[in-house]
Protein backbone atom coordinates (compact mmCIF):
# COMPACT_ATOMS: atom_id res chain seq x y z
CA UNK A 1 0.00 0.00 0.00
CA UNK A 2 1.05 3.59 -0.87
CA UNK A 3 3.02 5.44 2.02
CA UNK A 4 1.27 8.67 2.06
CA UNK A 5 2.55 12.09 3.85
CA UNK A 6 0.15 14.47 5.56
CA UNK A 7 0.93 18.31 6.39
CA UNK A 8 -1.42 20.76 7.77
CA UNK A 9 -3.94 19.29 10.01
CA UNK A 10 -6.06 22.21 11.10
CA UNK A 11 -9.87 21.70 11.19
CA UNK A 12 -9.91 21.05 7.63
CA UNK A 13 -6.78 18.71 7.10
CA UNK A 14 -7.36 16.65 10.49
CA UNK A 15 -10.78 15.09 9.50
CA UNK A 16 -9.25 14.68 5.67
CA UNK A 17 -6.36 13.00 6.86
CA UNK A 18 -8.03 10.86 9.35
CA UNK A 19 -10.67 9.17 6.90
CA UNK A 20 -7.81 7.93 5.07
CA UNK A 21 -6.33 6.19 8.69
CA UNK A 22 -9.43 4.83 8.66
CA UNK A 23 -9.20 3.61 4.83
CA UNK A 24 -6.51 1.89 5.94
CA UNK A 25 -3.49 3.72 4.36
CA UNK A 26 -0.38 4.37 6.33
CA UNK A 27 0.11 8.14 7.26
CA UNK A 28 2.88 10.01 8.35
CA UNK A 29 1.86 13.43 9.55
CA UNK A 30 3.18 16.83 10.29
CA UNK A 31 1.29 19.76 11.74
CA UNK A 32 2.70 22.92 14.05
CA UNK A 33 0.15 21.89 16.07
CA UNK A 34 1.36 19.11 18.51
CA UNK A 35 -2.45 18.11 19.61
CA UNK A 36 -3.84 18.28 15.87
CA UNK A 37 -0.93 15.55 15.36
CA UNK A 38 -2.00 13.68 18.63
CA UNK A 39 -5.01 13.26 17.28
CA UNK A 40 -3.95 11.44 14.26
CA UNK A 41 -1.11 9.50 16.08
CA UNK A 42 -3.87 8.20 18.59
CA UNK A 43 -5.65 6.77 14.99
CA UNK A 44 -2.93 4.70 13.80
CA UNK A 45 -0.87 7.87 11.90
CA UNK A 46 3.06 8.22 12.51
CA UNK A 47 3.88 11.51 13.69
CA UNK A 48 6.61 13.27 12.32
CA UNK A 49 8.93 16.09 13.64
CA UNK A 50 9.23 17.81 10.65
CA UNK A 51 7.91 18.27 6.85
CA UNK A 52 11.02 16.54 5.26
CA UNK A 53 10.81 13.47 7.55
CA UNK A 54 7.03 13.26 6.72
CA UNK A 55 7.54 13.17 2.95
CA UNK A 56 10.89 10.84 3.35
CA UNK A 57 10.32 7.86 0.87
CA UNK A 58 6.46 8.98 0.54
CA UNK A 59 4.65 7.87 -2.82
CA UNK A 60 1.76 10.59 -2.11
CA UNK A 61 2.10 13.58 0.17
CA UNK A 62 -1.10 15.58 0.59
CA UNK A 63 -0.97 19.28 2.31
CA UNK A 64 -3.66 21.76 3.77
CA UNK A 65 -2.19 25.06 4.44
CA UNK A 66 -3.82 28.42 5.04
CA UNK A 67 -2.50 30.32 2.63
CA UNK A 68 0.14 30.99 -0.54
CA UNK A 69 2.38 32.08 1.68
CA UNK A 70 2.56 29.11 3.76
CA UNK A 71 2.63 26.65 0.43
CA UNK A 72 5.10 28.48 -1.08
CA UNK A 73 7.25 28.68 2.29
CA UNK A 74 7.01 25.22 2.45
CA UNK A 75 7.61 24.08 -1.01
CA UNK A 76 9.96 26.42 -2.76
CA UNK A 77 11.29 28.41 0.40
CA UNK A 78 11.94 25.40 2.68
CA UNK A 79 13.26 23.40 -0.61
CA UNK A 80 10.76 19.85 0.38
CA UNK A 81 10.72 18.72 -3.21
CA UNK A 82 14.52 17.89 -2.76
CA UNK A 83 13.15 15.64 0.03
CA UNK A 84 10.77 14.20 -1.96
CA UNK A 85 11.43 11.14 -4.42
CA UNK A 86 11.23 11.72 -7.86
CA UNK A 87 8.03 10.07 -9.42
CA UNK A 88 5.94 11.27 -5.89
CA UNK A 89 2.62 13.05 -6.49
CA UNK A 90 1.34 15.83 -4.75
CA UNK A 91 -2.12 16.97 -4.07
CA UNK A 92 -1.41 20.34 -2.85
CA UNK A 93 -5.29 21.30 -1.27
CA UNK A 94 -4.75 24.77 -0.05
CA UNK A 95 -6.77 27.66 -1.45
CA UNK A 96 -4.31 29.69 -2.75
CA UNK A 97 -3.44 32.24 -5.45
CA UNK A 98 -3.66 30.25 -9.25
CA UNK A 99 -0.40 32.20 -9.76
CA UNK A 100 0.87 30.05 -6.34
CA UNK A 101 -0.05 27.05 -7.40
CA UNK A 102 1.56 27.29 -11.13
CA UNK A 103 5.03 28.38 -10.00
CA UNK A 104 5.14 25.62 -7.18
CA UNK A 105 3.85 23.10 -10.00
CA UNK A 106 6.80 23.89 -12.34
CA UNK A 107 8.92 23.63 -9.33
CA UNK A 108 7.94 20.46 -8.91
CA UNK A 109 8.20 19.13 -12.13
CA UNK A 110 11.75 20.63 -12.86
CA UNK A 111 12.40 17.97 -9.88
CA UNK A 112 10.67 15.04 -11.69
CA UNK A 113 7.68 15.24 -9.20
CA UNK A 114 3.91 15.03 -10.35
CA UNK A 115 1.44 17.36 -8.77
CA UNK A 116 -2.20 18.82 -8.93
CA UNK A 117 -3.83 21.49 -7.26
CA UNK A 118 -6.99 20.15 -5.41
CA UNK A 119 -8.68 22.98 -3.14
CA UNK A 120 -11.83 22.00 -1.63
CA UNK A 121 -15.68 23.08 -0.66
CA UNK A 122 -18.02 21.32 2.02
CA UNK A 123 -16.63 22.94 5.00
CA UNK A 124 -15.39 20.96 8.34
CA UNK A 125 -18.86 18.75 8.29
CA UNK A 126 -17.77 18.11 4.19
CA UNK A 127 -14.01 16.97 5.58
CA UNK A 128 -15.18 15.13 8.35
CA UNK A 129 -17.82 13.22 6.80
CA UNK A 130 -15.46 12.20 3.69
CA UNK A 131 -18.14 14.27 1.34
CA UNK A 132 -15.44 17.04 0.27
CA UNK A 133 -15.54 18.79 -2.97
CA UNK A 134 -12.14 18.05 -4.69
CA UNK A 135 -11.40 20.93 -8.12
CA UNK A 136 -8.39 19.75 -9.51
CA UNK A 137 -6.18 21.39 -11.63
CA UNK A 138 -3.67 19.40 -13.48
CA UNK A 139 -2.89 16.36 -15.70
CA UNK A 140 -5.54 14.00 -16.27
CA UNK A 141 -3.18 11.25 -15.69
CA UNK A 142 -1.90 12.61 -12.64
CA UNK A 143 -5.89 13.18 -11.67
CA UNK A 144 -6.83 9.15 -12.81
CA UNK A 145 -3.56 8.47 -9.90
CA UNK A 146 -4.72 10.70 -6.97
CA UNK A 147 -8.46 9.94 -7.43
CA UNK A 148 -8.10 6.48 -4.96
CA UNK A 149 -6.74 8.86 -2.33
CA UNK A 150 -9.87 12.07 -2.95
CA UNK A 151 -12.31 9.10 -2.88
CA UNK A 152 -12.30 8.43 0.86
CA UNK A 153 -12.37 11.87 1.42
CA UNK A 154 -14.80 13.70 -1.14
CA UNK A 155 -17.77 12.33 -2.87
CA UNK A 156 -17.53 15.05 -5.82
CA UNK A 157 -14.08 15.27 -7.78
CA UNK A 158 -14.28 17.98 -10.90
CA UNK A 159 -11.15 18.67 -13.32
CA UNK A 160 -10.79 22.43 -14.19
CA UNK A 161 -7.78 22.29 -16.16
CA UNK A 162 -4.23 22.61 -16.26
CA UNK A 163 -2.14 23.71 -13.03
CA UNK A 164 -3.87 26.73 -11.49
CA UNK A 165 -7.03 25.92 -12.86
CA UNK A 166 -8.60 24.29 -9.43
CA UNK A 167 -8.13 27.52 -7.80
CA UNK A 168 -9.45 29.62 -10.02
CA UNK A 169 -12.67 27.82 -9.78
CA UNK A 170 -12.77 27.18 -6.02
CA UNK A 171 -12.12 31.33 -5.97
CA UNK A 172 -15.32 31.67 -8.05
CA UNK A 173 -17.01 29.47 -5.73
CA UNK A 174 -15.68 30.78 -2.48
CA UNK A 175 -16.67 34.61 -3.40
CA UNK A 176 -20.41 33.30 -4.37
CA UNK A 177 -20.25 31.31 -1.38
CA UNK A 178 -19.84 34.96 0.66
CA UNK A 179 -22.07 36.75 -0.98
CA UNK A 180 -24.81 34.38 -0.37
CA UNK A 181 -23.92 33.80 2.98
CA UNK A 182 -23.84 37.55 3.54
CA UNK A 183 -27.17 38.35 1.81
CA UNK A 184 -28.96 35.47 3.65
CA UNK A 185 -27.75 36.69 6.59
CA UNK A 186 -28.90 40.19 5.74
CA UNK A 187 -32.20 38.63 4.72
CA UNK A 188 -33.10 36.61 7.99
CA UNK A 189 -32.02 39.65 9.99
CA UNK A 190 -34.72 41.53 7.71
CA UNK A 191 -37.96 39.10 8.50
CA UNK A 192 -36.99 38.65 12.24
CA UNK A 193 -37.02 43.01 12.90
CA UNK A 194 -40.62 42.42 11.08
CA UNK A 195 -41.40 39.99 13.50
CA UNK A 196 -40.83 36.78 11.73
CA UNK A 197 -39.65 33.37 13.55
CA UNK A 198 -36.00 32.64 11.94
CA UNK A 199 -36.99 28.84 11.83
CA UNK A 200 -39.96 29.62 9.58
CA UNK A 201 -38.37 32.04 7.67
CA UNK A 202 -35.47 30.08 6.52
CA UNK A 203 -37.92 27.17 5.93
CA UNK A 204 -39.73 29.26 3.74
CA UNK A 205 -36.62 30.19 1.64
CA UNK A 206 -34.93 26.93 1.64
CA UNK A 207 -38.65 26.23 -0.38
CA UNK A 208 -38.94 29.09 -2.40
CA UNK A 209 -36.75 30.54 -4.91
CA UNK A 210 -33.99 32.26 -2.66
CA UNK A 211 -32.60 28.88 -1.58
CA UNK A 212 -29.14 28.50 -1.41
CA UNK A 213 -26.41 26.11 0.32
CA UNK A 214 -26.36 28.40 3.32
CA UNK A 215 -30.28 28.11 3.58
CA UNK A 216 -30.34 24.71 3.76
CA UNK A 217 -26.60 23.41 5.01
CA UNK A 218 -25.02 26.26 7.13
CA UNK A 219 -28.31 28.62 8.51
CA UNK A 220 -26.32 31.36 10.12
CA UNK A 221 -29.08 32.16 12.92
CA UNK A 222 -28.30 30.82 15.70
CA UNK A 223 -30.12 27.39 16.74
CA UNK A 224 -31.88 27.00 13.46
CA UNK A 225 -29.89 24.06 12.33
CA UNK A 226 -27.75 21.98 15.98
CA UNK A 227 -25.44 21.02 13.50
CA UNK A 228 -24.07 24.71 12.03
CA UNK A 229 -21.68 26.63 13.63
CA UNK A 230 -24.26 29.46 14.38
CA UNK A 231 -25.87 27.33 17.22
CA UNK A 232 -22.05 26.92 18.45
CA UNK A 233 -21.10 30.06 19.20
CA UNK A 234 -20.36 30.38 15.85
CA UNK A 235 -17.26 28.21 16.51
CA UNK A 236 -14.93 25.45 14.11
CA UNK A 237 -16.05 25.72 10.50
CA UNK A 238 -14.61 28.10 7.86
CA UNK A 239 -13.27 31.21 9.85
CA UNK A 240 -14.16 34.65 8.89
CA UNK A 241 -10.25 35.59 8.04
CA UNK A 242 -10.02 32.47 5.91
CA UNK A 243 -13.01 33.71 3.89
CA UNK A 244 -11.46 37.10 3.78
CA UNK A 245 -8.73 35.88 2.15
CA UNK A 246 -10.36 34.08 -0.28
CA UNK A 247 -12.15 37.06 -1.16
CA UNK A 248 -8.94 38.90 -1.76
CA UNK A 249 -7.44 36.23 -3.67
CA UNK A 250 -10.63 36.75 -6.30
CA UNK A 251 -10.29 40.96 -5.78
CA UNK A 252 -6.52 40.02 -6.94
CA UNK A 253 -8.22 37.91 -9.75
CA UNK A 254 -10.55 40.49 -11.01
CA UNK A 255 -7.64 43.09 -10.91
CA UNK A 256 -5.04 41.15 -13.20
CA UNK A 257 -8.32 40.13 -15.54
CA UNK A 258 -9.75 43.36 -15.54
CA UNK A 259 -13.18 41.49 -14.58
CA UNK A 260 -15.73 43.46 -12.68
CA UNK A 261 -16.84 42.22 -9.48
CA UNK A 262 -18.68 44.42 -7.90
CA UNK A 263 -20.62 42.48 -5.53
CA UNK A 264 -17.36 40.18 -4.42
CA UNK A 265 -15.77 43.60 -3.43
CA UNK A 266 -19.01 44.80 -1.43
CA UNK A 267 -18.67 40.96 0.51
CA UNK A 268 -15.13 41.41 0.93
CA UNK A 269 -15.14 44.72 2.61
CA UNK A 270 -17.99 43.50 5.00
CA UNK A 271 -15.57 40.75 6.26
CA UNK A 272 -13.09 43.26 6.36
CA UNK A 273 -14.50 45.15 8.32
CA UNK A 274 -16.45 42.01 10.61
CA UNK A 275 -12.44 40.90 11.27
CA UNK A 276 -11.72 43.92 12.11
CA UNK A 277 -14.35 44.04 14.74
CA UNK A 278 -12.43 41.44 16.84
CA UNK A 279 -14.68 38.11 14.82
CA UNK A 280 -11.73 37.05 12.48
CA UNK A 281 -11.75 33.64 13.88
CA UNK A 282 -15.08 32.95 14.27
CA UNK A 283 -17.32 31.09 11.31
CA UNK A 284 -17.61 33.02 8.82
CA UNK A 285 -21.66 32.75 8.84
CA UNK A 286 -21.12 35.47 11.97
CA UNK A 287 -21.43 37.53 9.57
CA UNK A 288 -24.85 37.75 10.68
CA UNK A 289 -23.49 39.83 13.57
CA UNK A 290 -23.21 42.62 11.79
CA UNK A 291 -27.27 42.67 11.19
CA UNK A 292 -28.07 42.28 14.84
CA UNK A 293 -28.78 45.22 16.66
CA UNK A 294 -28.11 43.85 20.27
CA UNK A 295 -24.82 41.47 19.02
CA UNK A 296 -21.66 42.77 19.54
Amino acid sequence: MSQIAFIGLGHMGGPMAMNLVKAGYNLKVFDLVPEAVKKLTDAGAQASSSASEAVDNADVIISMLPASKHVEGLYLTDNLFDSIKEGSLVIECSTIAAESAIKVANAAKAKGIRIIDAPVSGGTGGAIAGTLTFIVGGSSDDLSTATPYLEHMGSNIFHAGDNGAGQVAKICNNMLLGILMAGTAEALALGVANGLDPHVLSDIISKSSGRNWATELYNPWPGVMQQAPASKNYEGGFGVDLMLKDLGLAADSALKSNSSTPLGELARNMYSIHSRNGHGLLDFSSILKMYRKLDS
